[in-house]
């Protein structure tokens, strides 16, 4: 379980926010301060006031895997192996056993053919997809996805997902402008102008933004 307390940061304003394992989808408007909340439960934004806690430990305490919206920004390094191997290279394992483990990666994914690429190469959704691949090879306990999959096409998506799948992560919470995809998830949380408008099931969080256009199309006409 994620949990935030005094939350006054920027614009936000959360007194508490609880998101229960699984998935969880944030949606609002633009500038409504979700990329910095994002952060924050990622521990890559430290306010001075603000308690989060991820399973009763912070996050610094805990293997957090995430992926920004831009491509590019994701990127440390210039080759895809060691882009995907980062993270295992931090925890100083052995090169041999990290190599094994990166190719595997890639060929689980489909993506072997990216193994001897240099960054600069890969089209925009191939970045974000080594990116999910770096944050998701450590198994992460929390993934936090933002926007990722904004500049995706449909066949990139389903590759997409099939990696947060086994992930392995017991908690993933995603940015999304896709209601359709924040409706599969099982925790929904409104962002309004910095504040949690709404926060729970999916069904009661549309319900009561009804009059907003954060409802998936389909419905509008129920």
């Amino acid at each position: 379980m994620i949990r935030v307390r005094n939350l006054a940061f920027r614009r936000l304003s959360v007194p508490e926010l609880i998101i229960p394992p699984g998935s969880a989808a944030l949606i609002g408007p633009n500038g409504s301060g979700k990329t910095t909340l994002l952060q924050v439960l990622a521990g890559i934004l430290k306010p001075e006031q603000c308690c989060v806690s991820i399973n009763g430990r912070s996050p610094e305490e805990c293997r957090i895997g995430f992926v920004n919206e831009y491509p590019d920004r994701n990127m440390l390094f210039s080759r895809v192996t060691d882009e995907i191997a980062s993270s295992l290279r931090f925890s100083r394992l052995p090169c041999d056993e990290i190599s094994e483990k990166v190719e595997l990666t890639l060929k689980c994914a489909g993506l072997l053919r990216l193994m001897n690429q240099r960054i600069h190469t890969l089209s925009g959704g191939e970045k974000t997809l080594v990116a999910l691949l770096a944050a998701t090879i450590y198994s992460p306990e929390v993934l936090i996805l933002d926007e990722f999959d904004s500049h995706l096409d449909d066949r990139t998506v389903d590759t997409a997902e099939q990696i947060i799948s086994r992930s392995g992560a017991s908690s993933v919470v995603r940015c999304t402008q896709n209601m359709e995809v924040a409706s599969r998830s099982k925790t929904l949380v409104a962002l309004f102008n910095g504040r949690i408008r709404e926060s729970g099931d999916p069904h009661e969080v549309f319900s009561a933004l009804s009059k907003t256009c954060f409802v998936p199309f389909g419905w509008r006409t129920r």
